[in-house]
């Protein structure tokens, strides 16, 4: 179905031209003309499918075709988890809406607050935000949101699993009470689900792809590795396989900048992305990534919340992340606009019951290779981990008796050798030893 048959007006037709998109996807098709009926929407859908054009869309037009001329007042809101995804879909606004009169603003911290403010001070009719910057503007009374006819959550189950459920009640309070609700989502998790049954007035429930699954073009494979050996066994595929652009997850801040050093001593250039890090150091690493600067970029799962890289081939799991969902994010970074894509996943012995939960969540068990070398003998019982593996684990979560963790929150040192031409590691050489090395 084209763009056209949608019935959009020309200005955006223009613009959507001008970007050289002509079909809709599935999630256009669908998703469009039901915010063009005033419905309130669930959505279910994975990144990549071109969920933000579904609803931005409707909204511009919407808007565009109510719109008096000079009067710039908030009325379409569009609530995200993190910085990096409220830029991109203010982008998209932008780049949708370049022929038409509306001004949008996008809202979130780190970047300067008097910049901002004296823009909403100019006038806006579409706000792109984070939750908590857009608190702090509401308390300074720079915004008022009375004027709000669609309100959007886009990536709602990230919003909620991030623990910003509290800031949404309350941005909640200062919303007029009839509105368009449009909740965007890849998974739909319990508090997701009372969320929607406290906000949405019979809603249409859309699901292109069935929520809780991953993309259906991802390849998806699990190497069982032992812990210790994992920064060995990544730098090795990464390296022997020649992938050129790769991200790699990592559950803890402190274990990414682990990762990223070993890539870095192996010869790959590598750049990291968390919390600790800036604003202006994650959109730094971020345009290196795309524009090949780097061939590895590893990231927690908060970090790269909402990232948008259409030619991301190869995702790495360096392990299995503390929510159980956030695989579905994980994954959800490549096979994007309708490109096939490959999911590696490293999998220890303490780790095995996670995986179960993973492969529950998918309704299907996750092929499994073994690299010789690298497998290790035993690989955890139906009840878990292996006692000794429970006790050398510094995962802190699963296969061992320590509770499991909600929120967000050495390994051995190696020599390199070489193996296909590319280096990997082997015991007893300090860090320090191979720095010295490359020098």
């Amino acid at each position: 179905m084209s763009f056209s048959e949608l019935h959009l007006k020309p200005s955006i037709l223009k613009a959507l031209e001008k970007k050289a998109y002509s079909d809709a996807t599935p999630i256009q098709k669908e998703l469009i003309p039901v915010i063009f009926s005033g419905h309130d929407v669930l959505a279910g859908a994975q990144t990549g499918t071109g969920k933000t054009a579904a609803f931005a869309l409707p909204i511009l037009q919407d808007l565009a075709g109510k719109f008096e001329e000079g009067k710039h007042y908030p009325k379409a809101l569009i609530l995200v988890p993190t910085r990096e995804l409220a830029k991109q879909v203010h982008q998209s606004f932008v780049e949708y809406g370049e022929f038409l009169p509306l001004k949008s603003e996008v809202l979130y911290g780190g970047a300067n607050f008097s910049a901002q403010t004296n823009r909403l001070k100019n006038g806006v009719d579409i706000i792109i935000a984070t939750t908590g910057r857009l608190l702090e503007h509401i308390g300074k009374n720079h915004i008022d949101l009375k004027t709000i006819k669609f309100l959007v959550m886009d990536e709602a189950d990230t919003i909620l699993d991030m623990g910003f459920l509290n800031e949404v009640s309350q941005i909640f309070q200062h919303l007029p009470e009839t509105r368009q609700n449009i909740l965007i989502s890849a998974t739909l998790s319990a508090p997701l689900k009372k969320l929607s049954r406290e906000v949405l007035h019979k809603p249409k429930r859309i699901e292109v792809d069935n929520m809780g699954t991953a993309a259906s073009l991802v390849k998806q494979v699990v190497y069982p590795v032992e812990a210790e050996k994992k920064a060995e066994l990544l730098s090795y595929l990464i390296g022997s396989r020649n992938y050129s652009m790769v991200m790699v997850f990592v559950r803890k801040r402190a274990e990414a900048d682990m990762v990223a050093e070993e890539l870095e001593l192996s010869g790959l250039k590598t750049a990291v992305i968390h919390g600790e890090k800036s604003s202006g150091e994650r959109s730094r690493a971020l345009s290196d990534f795309k524009e090949g600067k780097i061939r590895v970029l590893v990231a927690t799962d908060i970090a790269a919340r909402g990232l948008d890289i259409p030619s991301l081939e190869v995702v790495f799991s360096y392990d299995i992340p503390h929510v159980t969902q956030d695989f579905i994010h994980r994954i959800g970074r490549t096979g994007r606009a309708g490109k096939a894509g490959l999911a590696i996943t490293l999998i220890s012995p303490s780790e095995m019951v996670a995986l179960r939960d993973v492969e529950r969540m998918l309704g299907r068990p996750l092929p499994k290779e073994n690299l010789e070398g690298y497998a290790p003998k035993v690989l955890g019982t139906q009840k878990g981990a292996r006692k000794s593996d429970k006790k050398k684990s510094t995962d802190g979560a699963f296969g061992s008796k320590k509770k499991k963790s909600t929120t967000f929150s050495k390994t051995k040192k190696r020599k390199t050798t070489k193996r296909d031409g590319f280096k990997v590691y082997d015991e007893n050489k300090s860090t320090k030893d191979k720095k010295k090395g490359r020098k």
